[in-house]
């Protein structure tokens, strides 16, 4: 595996290659990202990945700085799934001056769920997706489903930026007591990675409702919100959305069988999990 740095050695390792598979992560990887590995391999040749924690991204009082860093171990998983290239820039590569240009997602898909409770949040993820694709020119990029809002939004980029680059979703890897792989369930206590798959049965229970036929969103809702914070959880929501454009539901939607995400977001402890599960 190639390891480089700056934009102009990873354009070296790529001229003249047509079907590259990308797979940007923020490092600390694990067996979920290492999933996307596999998954690209399928759809293109050579794989690339990125390792780049993101700054742009990260809010006042997040956790940029405790961000888990794990490049040595991250290598080693790397160039066991046969990875062509390992883009991994400074800041100063990736940012040689401030970046001023940003990319603004809609409203209305911008600034809900996610985007309601880490202001500027997908901004800098859209921002830093689109200077990777640009650096990486991928036929085809992975993303898990785990970050549905994310997956929504890049998705949505790419085509209207008419950007030559396929999106692919991969579904999200789960442990086997069902908790969504994540890097920051590094930071879980025992007792807390214990009750952490809470999370994913309380969406379970949800979407088992409505597909019984209990379309009384708002309650259904309101009620999973209240058993997590019954058990300690501080959850900042628990929204049933339409998969199509993460809006609300109307009745009309409901009537007519729209397909259904429900999605979460919750802390436990000082860790902030999200999960969702298609209904």
């Amino acid at each position: 595996m190639k390891i480089v740095s700056s934009v102009a050695e990873l354009r070296d390792q790529l001229r003249g290659q047509l079907r590259t598979a990308f797979v940007p992560t923020m490092g600390n990887l694990h067996e979920g990202h290492l999933s996307l590995m596999r998954l690209a391999r399928k759809h293109g040749d050579p794989v690339v990945a990125s390792i780049f924690v993101n700054r742009l991204q990260f809010g006042p009082n997040e956790d940029f700085d405790k961000y888990p860093r794990t490049f040595a171990a991250d290598i080693e998983k790397l160039e066991k799934e046969g990875v062509y290239v390992l883009f991994a820039p400074t800041e100063k590569d990736l940012y040689p001056e401030p970046q001023e240009f940003r990319v603004q997602p809609p409203n209305d898909l911008g600034n809900t769920l996610e985007g309601e409770f880490r202001p500027g949040f997908f901004t800098g993820v859209t921002t830093v997706v689109l200077k990777l694709f640009s650096c990486v020119q991928p036929s085809v990029a992975v993303f898990g489903k785990k970050d549905y809002q994310q997956l929504m939004i890049i998705r949505n980029m790419a085509r209207q930026f008419a950007l030559p680059t396929q999106i692919i979703a991969a579904e999200t890897f789960r442990a086997e007591d069902g908790l969504a792989l994540s890097s920051r369930n590094g930071y879980l206590s025992t007792d807390e990675r214990s009750e952490a798959p809470v999370l994913y049965r309380e969406l379970t229970a949800v979407a088992e409702t409505v597909r019984a036929g209990n379309l009384d969103v708002t309650s259904l809702e309101q009620a999973a919100m209240q058993r997590l914070a019954e058990r300690g959880w501080n959850p900042d929501y628990i929204s049933i959305r339409k998969r199509i454009d993460l809006q609300a539901p109307t009745a009309g939607d409901l009537a007519q069988n729209e397909a259904l995400v429900v999605l979460a977001a919750a802390k436990l402890g000082r860790t902030r999990l999200i999960d969702n599960l298609e209904i």
